[in-house]
């Protein structure tokens, strides 16, 4: 779930957080021999005609009338007038860029459209403002006022076969609302199985069942078919109080019923659904985390490898010009402006990679870039600038591009940090870089291995490079495999390239952050963890 908003200049009050669910209908058919692949891309306006990238919904493969699981939380603020654009995609290859996927429509509308009329349906435009078919979007809003969730274990033995002697299940949980059943939540499809077990999964009672534990709750259990005409298994209702009471030793159990069998002499049911866990926990919010003292610790890493280009000349894009800035130090000053304001200190440790360091002239691929490996802080981003400037003519800039060691070092506090057994502190390390990666592999083990840790990774991307090896970090579609094919546990890389923000350092720094607090939030929610001053903090209730 993508969380956060811009930042509203002037705003006296605390915003009220809205949750956005997206559904479509009637899409444009872009593919031959297959329906469209759809993925929904929300952008937030900042100023004039600058947007940026929110949050993108999970990509649905071959479905002309997608429900999105995946949704939106954003701040809502009364007082102003906060511009949205919707973009829904037809998802043709791998790559981050929505440039080269084919477009299916688009709408525009104000947040306080959608939370004044609750469920909003619009009609899908093209860019020139024609219809996009007869394509149309439906927005749902709901404000968030019970941060309750509910840690959900289902499994299921004896389910229909249908195809031959198995299945490839996966289970749809509905929400019941004044206009009909919304999708809550998807597990995952688990493959030639019809005794599946899957994945525990965390879902907000607000999307469940409204924080109303007596209201029913539908559940459908489907075989997954790559064409998107997955076959209905069966479905059965239930209450979340219901559900609450299996256990792993005694579970709540549930006939799944498919209807077209019910007139069938004999028929019993499709399978048996197993609660074999459910339980309500109170989940502490971003807010709750840094107002009970929980520190954000922001580490910068700096590329010094050849291809920036010589710092002397105008065309590198290490030189500094006239003004006093570069891609570099305007990505330092957007992100770093920001983030400092959760540092107590205000104390930065900032290293550069891929540079010939004197006297030795050995590459280097973490090395304090104020020279003093027993204290590489810099006071604040102001030191952060002056240090980057004073060690740039004592550089050669070298290569090759390698991140594992700077995210090594960065891992190697937040390890520490978890070893406190309190949310007290969270690492965000800045890698700004102009290329692509040459240690790749030892790159996503080391971000693998840190998904488990409290830190998240920011990169940005200078100059006009090649970036999709970086997009494949930022694993929002599907978690990142290390070469030896460990599971990341989470999402904790978000990358975005410069050049889609010049002269807007406001929009770099929302895009580049919008994740982070829900990664905080998530991170320390997953690990039971609370705010070092309990007292400090709401009461998640």
């Amino acid at each position: 779930m993508a969380s956060g908003g811009a930042p509203v200049p002037g705003a006296t009050h605390w915003a009220t957080k809205v949750e956005l669910t997206i559904s479509c209908e009637n899409l444009m058919d872009m593919d031959v021999f297959s329906k469209s692949d759809p993925l929904c891309a929300l952008c937030i306006n900042t100023s004039g005609s600058h947007w940026y990238e929110f949050g993108r919904t999970e990509m649905i493969l071959n479905c002309l009338n997608p429900k999105f699981a995946k949704k939106f939380v954003i701040d809502y603020y009364f007082e102003t007038v906060q511009r949205l654009k919707f973009s829904v995609y037809d998802i043709d290859n791998d790559t981050y860029d929505l440039g080269d996927d084919d477009f299916l429509g688009e709408l525009e509308c104000t947040l306080g459209q959608i939370v004044s009329s609750r469920q909003l349906t619009r009609s899908l435009l093209l860019k020139d403002k024609r219809p996009a078919g007869h394509g149309t979007i439906t927005i749902c809003a709901e404000e968030i006022t019970d941060n309750r969730v509910a840690d959900i274990e289902v499994s299921a033995r004896r389910l229909d076969k249908k195809f031959l002697w198995w299945s490839d299940p996966f289970l749809e949980f509905y929400k019941q609302t004044e206009t009909g059943w919304q999708l809550a939540h998807r597990t995952e499809v688990v493959n030639s199985n019809v005794n599946p077990i899957w994945r525990p999964f965390r879902s907000s009672l607000r999307s469940l069942c409204g924080g109303d534990v007596e209201r029913p709750i539908k559940v459908d259990c489907y075989d997954n078919h790559v064409s998107g005409a997955h076959d209905l298994i069966g479905s059965f209702k239930a209450t979340l109080a219901e559900m609450q009471m299996g256990t792993h030793f005694s579970p709540a159990e549930f006939e799944c019923i498919a209807p077209k069998k019910l007139k069938k002499r004999n028929y019993k049911n499709s399978g048996i659904i197993y609660i074999n866990n459910c339980q309500v926990v109170k989940e502490y919010t971003f807010l709750d985390y840094i107002m009970g003292g929980c520190q954000i610790n922001f580490t910068i890493a700096i590329d010094f490898t050849g291809s920036n280009g010589d710092p002397s000349s105008p065309q590198s894009l290490h030189y500094i010009n006239p003004e006093g800035y570069n891609e570099y130090l305007t990505a330092i000053w957007a992100v770093g402006n920001v983030i400092q304001d959760y540092d107590s200190n205000k104390m930065f440790p900032v290293f550069g990679f891929g540079a010939q360091l004197p006297p030795s002239w050995q590459v280097s691929h973490e090395f304090p870039i104020n020279f003093n490996p027993a204290n590489p802080f810099c006071a604040g981003i102001e030191g952060v600038v002056a240090a980057y400037q004073q060690c740039l003519p004592r550089l050669k800039l070298w290569g090759p591009t390698n991140f594992a060691p700077v995210i090594n070092h960065a891992a190697c506090f937040a390890r520490q940090a978890l070893r406190q057994s309190m949310a007290s502190q969270y690492f965000v390390l800045l890698i700004i870089t102009d290329g692509v990666i040459t240690d790749m592999d030892q790159t996503r083990t080391a971000i693998v291995e840190a998904s488990r840790l409290p830190m998240s990774i920011i990169i940005v991307g200078v100059g006009g490079a090649d970036f999709s090896e970086m997009e494949f970090l930022d694993s929002d579609d599907k978690l990142l495999c290390s070469p030896r094919g460990d599971v990341a546990s989470r999402d904790i890389v978000q990358f975005v390239p410069f050049r889609y923000f010049q002269g807007n350092s406001v929009a770099l720094a929302q895009s580049v952050l919008a994740e982070l607090p829900d990664q905080v939030a998530s991170f320390f929610n997953s690990y039971k963890l609370k705010p070092p001053n309990i007292l400090s903090a709401s009461d998640p209730s």
